[in-house]
């Protein structure tokens, strides 16, 4: 997952909202959005996932607990670790321990991942962990951008999909899932006096400073955008629109539900 922009409690008639696109090598195997089931799981858990590691890179659940994580962008960091960042999100998201104990837990094991970010709610709080900054950080209301740096960084495609996210958020009264597919469809490259300084070639910097990525040289690039829009009153619309590596629209996964009172009390 490369690029998130969400609202949390940023409005009163919409206490979650999520638009992300996850930007992955096409090669790598991925399973579409769907409930999960098998191995214990009862069908809570509404995620895609990646078929190489076991893990996934956003789901929510129907009692509202929500997770996804990005990558930190960082060129120096060569070493390999032992453990896969798709699983802090599943291992979440199929717990019960609160978003502020969770966060907590996972100071003990940073050194065990390459660099993430991590979002946690658990319907009642919402946590940002950064493991490249030992940090873990309980956020307010607000609208939120997140890609491969840090929370709120100024790259543009942030920038814009946090100005894009607001200008919806004031001017729709009935928010569709697909206004926020749309708006994370960009493919606008940024200005080369905008890009920022990761480590990486300028060329290539210019390549992934869109919000859509296309990258046939590297066999890389957007291979689906995530809606998320939850409501006061619980009820969640969930869309996953997948794209093949041409850049072309292919399946839409589309799910809605009401968040349940019995699993929402646990947390």
């Amino acid at each position: 997952m490369c690029l998130i922009i969400f609202a949390y409690q940023a409005n009163p008639d919409l206490p979650l909202v999520v638009a992300a696109n996850r930007d992955e090598f096409f090669a790598r195997p991925t399973r579409t959005a769907q409930f999960w089931t098998g191995d214990g799981m009862e069908g809570d858990l509404l995620a895609g996932k990646d078929l190489q590691a076991g893990g996934t890179w956003l789901g929510i659940t129907r009692s509202g607990r929500f997770a996804a994580v990005t990558n930190i962008r960082d060129p120096s960091q060569t070493e390999r670790k032992p453990r896969s960042r798709g699983e802090l999100t599943v291992d979440f998201l199929l717990g019960n321990r609160t978003a502020a104990d969770y966060a907590e837990e996972l100071k003990h094991s940073y050194s065990e991942y390459a660099g993430y970010n991590l979002l946690l709610s658990d319907g009642c709080e919402f946590y940002y962990v950064n493991n490249f900054q030992s940090l873990s950080q309980k956020l307010s209301p607000g609208i939120y951008g997140l890609s491969n740096g840090l929370l709120n960084n100024n790259w543009p495609k942030v920038v814009r999909g946090q100005q894009g996210l607001k200008k919806l958020l004031d001017g729709e009264p009935d928010l569709k899932p697909e206004q926020l597919i749309a708006l994370m469809a960009n493919r606008e490259q940024a200005a080369d006096s905008e890009l920022p300084d990761t480590g990486l070639p300028q060329e290539l910097e210019r390549r992934l400073s869109s919000a859509f990525i296309t990258d046939d040289n590297r066999g890389y690039g957007t291979l689906c955008s995530t809606a998320i829009i939850q409501d006061k009153a619980g009820y969640i619309r969930f869309s996953e629109q997948n794209y093949a590596a041409t850049g072309a629209a292919t399946k839409n996964c589309y799910f809605n539900f009401t968040r349940t009172a019995e699993a929402a009390e646990k947390v």
